[in-house]
């Protein structure tokens, strides 16, 4: 019967390597981007076919500060900023598929020396 070693963490610290996980940060990235677009993309769409200023509810006419023009220029640049970011997470989701989950590299020491 073979026991399994449990290493402490004083034994990791001492060890010659460390592990560092290499694809995870652009998956993270590419998540955040994700829900950023849509979020972006979603309220774009809102406000080019039903939304209005708020410029509307407090003037005595309608698109008087406002312009409909500027109103749908706002929105297409809303729009274009939000499919902007949702391109931008498929090709970091796209780019983390070449890098490896993992990589090992020899550790190096603490450069953090606080009351010196």
């Amino acid at each position: 019967m073979t026991v399994a070693r449990q290493s402490s963490p004083s034994a990791d610290m001492n060890a010659k390597t460390e592990k560092i996980k290499v694809r995870g940060l652009p998956r993270i990235a590419s998540a955040l981007l994700v829900v950023w677009g849509l979020s972006v993309a979603a309220k774009a769409v809102y406000d080019l076919f039903v939304g209005e200023p708020e410029a509307n509810i407090y003037s005595p006419q309608k698109w008087q500060f406002v312009t409909q023009e500027q109103w749908l220029r706002y929105g297409g640049f809303e729009l274009a900023y939000g499919l902007c970011c949702l391109a931008l997470a498929w090709a970091l989701w796209r780019y983390s598929r070449f890098l490896p989950d993992w990589i090992e590299r020899p550790r190096r020491g603490l450069d953090l020396h606080l009351f010196d």
